[in-house]
């Protein structure tokens, strides 16, 4: 079993880990409408808060919508198989490099279909742009679709919109079932290539993720507009009672409204909003919520010794502490956390797990778990 340090450390870890690989968001699990609309808003509150440029975003939200809508469309109830959830749940993934976006998409599929599916795949990726055309009119004039629809002309249109050739690989489940992953890139100038990206890395990404029981992951500039539709996602994910899903929602936004609010940038950072992680993972109908931001390290100590006596508080002690914090409006005992803190406590029902970790002379990463 992994102790509690080790899970609050893997939180630093994946944030080094994404920022390194310039990985924005992963969502695993159950994609409807609901929850593929709120990942494209979330992925145009990102590019406002970077000041994306329209051209740049026009082309990968085309592209996105095609690459969620095909794990929707296709996403089959393979329940009666002898697998796990983690096997079947589908997968997305956006990167951010410097010269263009990635995105990396996952879902299961009958083995049977992987020689028509890489026949068709390595046609597209040898055709040029004028061909690519000519071949998605003799698709649609053909009209060989599939009960789901599409005929592939979905995978057509991606490689034309994009660009560049669409890299995807398989990985066997059982007998039966196979996961296919599908990568395009959209380079950010047209006339550039995108660099080309390792599938082993990202198929490794998912084993961890899948280990972790991890839902979703957030990497990037949180402000309101985010934060909104990083609760529409998991609120279309979530298992459990409402009185939990409740709790969850809750504890979320106030985790959350502490990145908003109260973190620190790096130098010269002129984005909409403050860096930071959030990541949710679930497991037999518990939740696990974690998120990490830059603080500054002259209210690191004091941050600690707030926390730890919050955790050092129970029952009737606390509730009597949050009591006398709302009515204190001259706080200036070291002791005394901030009501945020408090209602986390009492919210959650549980210790604040939390590590703070120096980054550099002005500044420290502060990571925070809490259990459901």
């Amino acid at each position: 079993m992994i102790d509690t340090q080790t899970k609050i450390d893997f939180g630093f870890r994946l944030f080094q880990g994404m920022q390194k690989d310039n990985l924005g968001y992963i969502y695993r699990g159950l994609f409807t409408q609901s929850i593929t609309d709120s990942i494209i808003s979330l992925t145009e509150t990102n590019f406002d808060a970077i000041n994306e440029s329209s051209k740049v975003k026009r082309r990968v939200f085309a592209i996105m919508v095609e690459c969620l809508q095909n794990i929707t469309r296709h996403q089959t109830d393979f329940k009666e198989e002898n697998v796990s959830e983690d096997d079947i749940n589908g997968i997305f993934i956006i990167q951010n490099k410097d010269n263009g976006y990635y995105i990396t998409t996952g879902n299961v599929v009958n083995s049977s279909t992987i020689p028509k599916l890489t026949e068709q795949l390595n046609t597209i990726n040898s055709l040029e742009k004028d061909d690519l055309k000519n071949y998605y009119m003799q698709m649609l004039e053909r009209g060989d679709v599939s009960p789901k629809g599409g005929a592939g002309l979905g995978l057509i249109d991606m490689a034309r919109k994009s660009g560049n050739k669409l890299s995807f690989d398989f990985k066997t489940i059982n007998n039966n079932l196979s996961y296919f992953y599908l990568h395009t890139s959209i380079s950010k100038d047209p006339e550039d290539q995108a660099i080309h990206v390792d599938l082993e890395n990202i198929k490794e990404l998912h084993e961890l993720i899948n280990s972790k029981d991890i839902l979703l992951i957030f990497n990037g500039i949180l402000n309101q507009d985010s934060l909104i539709n990083l609760l529409s996602i998991i609120e279309g994910q979530m298992i459990g009672t409402i009185d939990l899903k409740k709790k969850v929602f809750n504890v979320m936004v106030e985790m959350l409204q502490n990145i908003v609010k109260h973190a620190t940038k790096k130098e010269n950072d002129d984005t909409k909003g403050n860096p930071g992680i959030f990541f949710m993972s679930e497991k037999d109908g518990a939740y696990s919520l974690n998120t990490g931001n830059y603080i500054s390290n002259r209210i690191a100590d004091e941050l600690s010794e707030k926390i730890d006596h919050v955790n050092s508080l129970e029952g009737d002690e606390l509730d009597l502490f949050y009591s006398k914090r709302l009515l204190n409006f001259e706080i200036d005992n070291s002791k005394e956390a901030g009501l945020g803190i408090i209602d986390l406590r009492l919210k959650s029902g549980n210790k604040l797990e939390y590590n703070i970790y120096k980054v550099d002379e002005n500044l420290s990463f502060f990571t925070l778990q809490i259990r459901l």
